[in-house]
């Protein structure tokens, strides 16, 4: 139990200063529960500083909806002279880190170290052998991807999916022209965020650079989109609908070419061929027990963005479907959390795993909002009665500031007493 919240329950909540948990059976207090969870969300969407951290959760969410499944994050399966020490070791850096069980993740951490010392102890035989095996697993899981992208795209429930994607990513990015850009970090190596901000017509920044073939680069990261509005001087504007896109652990899509990273050209759902040797093709970043892989490129450099991100004053941070199962991200959230005017909002389906709740053990509480079971967790139930609507919330605070000019205080009164969204919750936050 932390702060009162019992945690063997499924629901359990902790807005501002209300904590409650319950049973999963208990819907009669959806409405209550938008009233007061709405307001506080659209508060923390209008952040000076706004960040999201996306997990496997929301793959996961978004197949559901559409009736299929999404690639796990299960152990892999070596068969070869080594595969007791790799399943062992993957275990155990796992549970040093905290972790718990070993993923894939840790599996092909472990392989690929074990193929360094092979390689430097000229054991030719055994690396070779050793090599083709951890080809075949980042095939199998290349491939895994591209499958749920592909199944996707064919399943009937599509569309609506791809609404409740969209509306989720709208609800973050729709930003007043006074602060900052959204910033969406992900774990995931699939293009899902993408293609609903390609659905959504999000534009995304990231470090790529170039057209016909873009080209990851250290430099250039304060590009934007702005427009001078007619007959107006002074500074440009931003313009609407644009949020900045990091993947932290890599991308399918990304691939190494005369020594650069550059993206390839590879539409959402369709089949890839021709990568014999994933290693050089295929950037993908297994997570670290001791934060080894963040001294080289381009890791440090899509780390130094989530620090530099979340790690300063009036930042906010909105973490969805993301299981706190990676130790370097969960010390950059630490850390932000070190700075008294940040905040820390945790939407998860579940915590069955116990990570988010060792996480919470030594931080401050109050920086913290909570919104875990698959009462909340369910992107259909999130999207339909707790994320704000972003158009219709603006429309509304401005049908209230002329009610007021006008006098017509009665219904103003109304909207005060049904705890509604005031203009003052977005920018006095």
């Amino acid at each position: 139990m932390i702060d009162g919240l019992i945690w063997d329950r499924e629901n359990l909540f902790k807005v501002n200063h209300v904590e409650k948990s319950f049973d999963s059976s208990d819907n009669s207090n959806v409405n209550e529960l938008r009233k007061l969870i709405e307001p506080w969300l659209s508060a923390i969407f209008q952040s000076e500083h706004l960040s999201v951290l996306i997990g496997a959760g929301l793959t996961t969410a978004v197949t559901s909806i559409a009736g299929g499944s999404a690639q796990g994050m299960n152990p892999l399966s070596f068969d070869g002279k080594y595969k007791e020490q790799i399943k062992k070791f993957a275990e155990k850096t796992a549970s040093e880190c905290g972790r718990g069980e070993a993923n894939l993740e840790d599996y092909l951490r472990v392989a690929n170290e074990l193929l360094k010392g092979l390689e430097i102890m000229e054991e030719n035989v055994d690396a070779s052998k050793l090599k083709e095996e951890i080809n075949q697993q980042l095939n199998n899981l290349l491939k895994g991807i591209l499958q749920t992208e592909i199944d996707f795209n064919n399943l009937e429930q599509k569309e609506e999916a791809i609404y409740y994607l969209k509306s989720f990513l709208v609800s973050l990015s729709s930003r007043t022209a006074s602060r900052d850009r959204l910033n969406i970090f992900t774990t995931n190596y699939d293009r899902f965020i993408e293609y609903g901000c390609d659905m959504a017509g999000i534009m995304l920044i990231d470090r790529f650079i170039g057209k016909i073939l873009p080209v990851f680069r250290t430099t250039k990261l304060e590009l934007d989109y702005h427009y001078n509005p007619p007959g107006i001087r002074g500074e440009p504007r931003y313009v609407e609908g644009v949020a900045r896109l990091t993947k932290l652990h890599g991308s399918v899509d990304w691939k190494f070419q005369d020594g650069q990273i550059i993206k390839s050209y590879l539409p959402f759902g369709e089949r890839l061929e021709g990568y014999e040797d994933p290693h050089e093709h295929l950037v993908i970043f297994p997570n670290s027990s001791k934060n080894i892989e963040t001294d080289y490129f381009p890791y440090a450099d899509l780390f130094k963005d989530f620090s530099h991100a979340i790690c300063r004053p009036n930042s906010a941070l909105v973490t969805y479907g993301y299981s706190f199962g990676d130790s370097h991200i969960n010390q950059i959230i630490r850390d932000m959390l070190t700075v008294p005017s940040t905040h820390l909002t945790i939407i998860s389906y579940s915590d069955s795993t116990g990570r988010i709740e060792r996480f919470l053990q030594d931080v401050n509480k109050s920086q913290v909002t909570l919104l875990i079971g698959p009462f909340f967790g369910d992107l259909r139930n999130l999207v339909d009665n707790y994320l704000p609507k972003a158009a219709i919330d603006r429309l509304s605070i401005k049908m209230n500031e002329f009610k007021e000019r006008r006098g017509d205080n009665q219904s103003l009164l109304e909207n005060k007493n049904d705890e509604k969204v005031e203009g003052d919750n977005y920018e006095g936050f």
